[in-house]
């Protein structure tokens, strides 16, 4: 009896124009986006890249790179808007774990500023206004391209083999940071498990509980991994360098410190990673579906 024809997934081109319409909701907030939206943009952005690397089969590769740039330049624009908040969250939840640690660090500029939010000057609202406009134009642009893009009745085959490609690249960047766990290596396979992520709602209606049950391990992994990479961020704007000789007491405390926090996160990622990605394992198996 022949195997029966996998239904075809939501519409792709529906759901990458919803993400731009309503990042283009959120970029009109007066007077500008706050952290929130500007996080929620950035994630719609990656969802957005995620969806058109997966109909790259489907397109003319000079409409794949011009859709999947436009994406990845709106994240570019927007990340240090974004990263500066989030470090700061982070920098005050160690403090708050560490209350006598930071009252032997209040003479650390790097750290102060760090905890400081800063002052808005009308030359910084000038520049984020300008960069607002700018990622405005930008998506608008893709919005009107995306009108003459056809993604009707794409071959369901084709779209599972380029799944089947992105867990690949994630498997081989998960050996890869598993056995060399520096924090480019780690940031490379969050970034690879969470296109697999963005991608793997198209499917859900394949099979439902083992899609979503999926989505949900490799949610959590890549939030510990995104934790993992904000502390490595914080120790390089510190400048720490184990072993140099400017190094105090209190820089190696508060290094140990942040050490401890990006291996108790470790220890969250290791066991759910290795049930997804180790040696062996196969997409199928872990969907419960042939292709």
């Amino acid at each position: 009896m022949p195997a029966k024809e996998p239904k075809l997934p939501k519409d792709i081109k529906e759901s990458v124009m919803c993400h731009i319409t309503d990042s283009l909701g959120l970029l009109s907030q007066q007077p500008l986006p706050d952290d929130t939206a500007i996080h929620d943009i950035r994630v719609m952005m990656k969802k957005h890249r995620a969806s058109i690397r997966l109909v790259r089969p489907l397109l003319d590769e000079v409409v794949y790179s011009r859709e999947y740039l436009a994406g990845r330049e709106t994240g570019r624009i927007l990340s240090s808007w974004r990263e500066t908040a989030v470090l700061r969250k982070t920098v005050k939840a160690l403090k708050k774990e560490h209350p006598e640690l930071f009252m032997k660090l209040w003479d650390n500029e790097q750290i102060q500023n760090l905890l400081r939010k800063p002052y808005s000057t009308w030359e910084e609202a000038g520049v984020q206004a300008q960069a607002v406009a700018e990622v405005t134009a930008q998506l608008n642009r893709a919005r009107h391209r995306l009108r003459f893009v056809s993604l009707k009745e794409p071959d369901i085959r084709l779209l599972l083999g380029e799944l089947e490609r992105s867990y690949r690249l994630a498997a081989v960047a998960y050996l890869d940071s598993r056995y060399n766990s520096k924090p480019r290596l780690l940031h490379e396979f969050r970034k690879k498990s969470k296109t697999l992520m963005y991608q793997l709602c198209y499917f859900r209606h394949l099979n439902p509980s083992a899609v979503k049950s999926l989505e949900k391990r490799l949610d959590d992994m890549t939030q510990n991994l995104g934790r993992y990479n904000d502390l490595a961020q914080i120790m390089e704007m510190t400048g720490y360098r184990y072993g140099a000789p400017e190094n105090s007491d209190v820089t190696d405390e508060l290094a140990v410190a942040i050490k401890d926090k990006q291996d108790r996160c470790l220890t969250k990622v290791w066991p759910v990673a290795y049930c997804l990605f180790a040696p062996g394992k196969k997409l199928q198996d872990l969907l419960g579906i042939s292709f």
